[in-house]
């Protein structure tokens, strides 16, 4: 296992592009584009095929890191980048007006994926949100029978993206090293 890849995903906004940002070992590529959508009133531009980072693990291993577009018009893309990820990165933007709606919508995109590797959830602008709890978030994991982590995250803070990504990767090997 010295090649892994995984799955950022979530809605637009959520912070998937600042998140591999935050965590890359090499200068991220992404394909960010001006918004033409809606999506302007909520940002400028917006990742139209995906984003590219790498993480270096202990010895030669590396954790490749691609980010999804977060609009649906662009879902062709999320099989594409799925093939032989390691697991999936939720991000969920904790002050849009339905984020666990996003939630719902997210994993059953992904839940063929995710049955067959693993999950973490980070949700991100909580401070933002009339509700500033996880408790919603795990409540609703549980309903739709999916183990996983959840944290409220910062997409530009380095320590709340590697907590996410050792979580991914603990479910799967808990005895993985991880060089931080």
């Amino acid at each position: 296992m010295s090649d892994l890849k995984i799955i950022f995903t979530g809605p637009v906004g959520a912070g998937k592009t600042t998140a591999i940002s935050s965590i890359s070992d090499v200068p991220p590529v992404n394909t960010d584009k001006a918004a033409s959508d809606m999506t302007k009133v909520k940002k400028n531009q917006t990742t139209v095929a995906f984003d590219y980072g790498v993480m270096n693990l202990n010895g030669d291993e590396k954790i490749h890191l691609y980010g999804t577009p977060g609009q649906e018009r662009f879902n062709f893309m999320w099989d594409i980048l799925s093939t032989n990820a390691l697991g999936v990165i939720l991000l969920i933007d904790g002050s849009r007006k339905e984020p666990l709606n996003d939630l719902i919508f997210f994993i059953n995109v992904f839940k063929d994926l995710i049955s067959k590797t693993a999950l973490a959830v980070g949700v991100s602008q909580l401070d933002k949100s009339a509700n500033k709890c996880l408790k919603p978030y795990n409540k609703k994991l549980r309903e739709m029978n999916i183990k996983s982590a959840v944290f409220e995250v910062d997409a530009r803070s380095k320590t709340d993206i590697s907590l996410l990504v050792k979580a991914l990767l603990f479910s799967i090997d808990q005895g993985l090293e991880y060089a931080s």
